[in-house]
């Protein structure tokens, strides 16, 4: 079943889906108070505040500002290098109210778009993304999904649930889409012959499976269902069983975000619950 809304592919979408949920985020700073601004988020670490900083500052350097010179504390949810450079724009903002942060980014979101609106731009023109120069199509692609994700971060903490069926978060359903057959089969290491199924009820509707099955080296791979597809492969194994998990839009991104649990995913599973959760377990995406 295709997924709907679709996730746009060509410039003008994408920037508009990048637009929205930026203005969201800022709509959002406009209303909140300083209590607000210290709520705690599902993100480890970062208040509601400390996701403006990330999102002002990460946009700021995509603008071309130059990254913080500065020494960072001993952080426990700092993992690795890329972990610390994202942290440099949040520990720079530390002292600066919430609300001046928001408008920061509010300047920062029109000196974007005015680069990314340029008559000269195209899907393929090459641009500084958040993991290095790569085209506008995929840097805008990486930036609406990590903003939304933050977006959905700050409504969590302050209470106002919303944005679930944007372009925006269409994106980021249909990265989690394309992911689930490796997720099912080299993840959570799903038996051969198994074919796990995932129903999103909405707002973003969305249907994936995967069966696996051992490719051409014996090594176990996602079979990709509801292409329309057939796929040569050794399927040499018990009768095909089959696991569902149904859960909202809600309830998929904040896990392939890595911000909730399973133990706090409202979800259901027609077949093994055993595999259901180990699926789930491995489904995070952003990292």
């Amino acid at each position: 079943m295709p997924q709907h809304p679709a996730p746009p592919t060509d410039l003008g979408g994408l920037v508009g889906a990048y637009e929205q949920t930026t203005r969201a985020v800022v709509d959002l700073g406009q209303t909140l108070s300083t209590r607000d601004f210290g709520k705690e988020t599902e993100c480890p670490g970062w208040t509601v505040k400390d996701q403006f900083s990330h999102i002002a500052g990460i946009e700021g350097w995509l603008d071309g500002a130059t990254p913080p010179r500065i020494d960072l504390p001993e952080l426990p949810y700092v993992k690795n290098e890329q972990g610390e450079f994202v942290e440099l724009f949040v520990e720079e903002r530390r002292s600066r109210e919430g609300a001046d942060i928001v408008g920061e980014l509010e300047d920062i979101l029109e000196s974007r778009l005015s680069q990314l609106r340029d008559a000269t731009m195209t899907e393929d023109t090459v641009v500084r993304g958040p993991f290095g120069r790569t085209t506008a199509a995929k840097a805008l692609t990486l930036r609406a999904s990590d903003i939304w994700v933050h977006e959905q971060d700050i409504r969590t903490a302050i209470g106002r649930p919303g944005d679930l069926d944007t372009p925006a978060a269409a994106i980021f359903v249909a990265a989690v889409i394309r992911a689930f057959p490796r997720v099912v089969a080299r993840d959570a290491k799903v038996p051969v012959g198994h074919a796990v199924i995932v129903d999103v009820t909405g707002p973003v509707v969305a249907r994936a499976g995967a069966r696996v099955v051992l490719d051409e080296d014996r090594r176990p791979w996602g079979e990709e269902l509801f292409t329309g597809e057939s796929h040569d492969a050794d399927t040499a194994s018990a009768p095909t069983q089959t696991t569902s998990i149904i859960l909202s839009t809600d309830a998929l991104t904040r896990r392939a975000a890595g911000r909730r649990s399973v133990g706090d995913l409202v979800y259901s599973v027609a077949g093994d619950a055993g595999v259901a959760g180990e699926v789930l377990e491995h489904l995070v995406v952003t990292h």
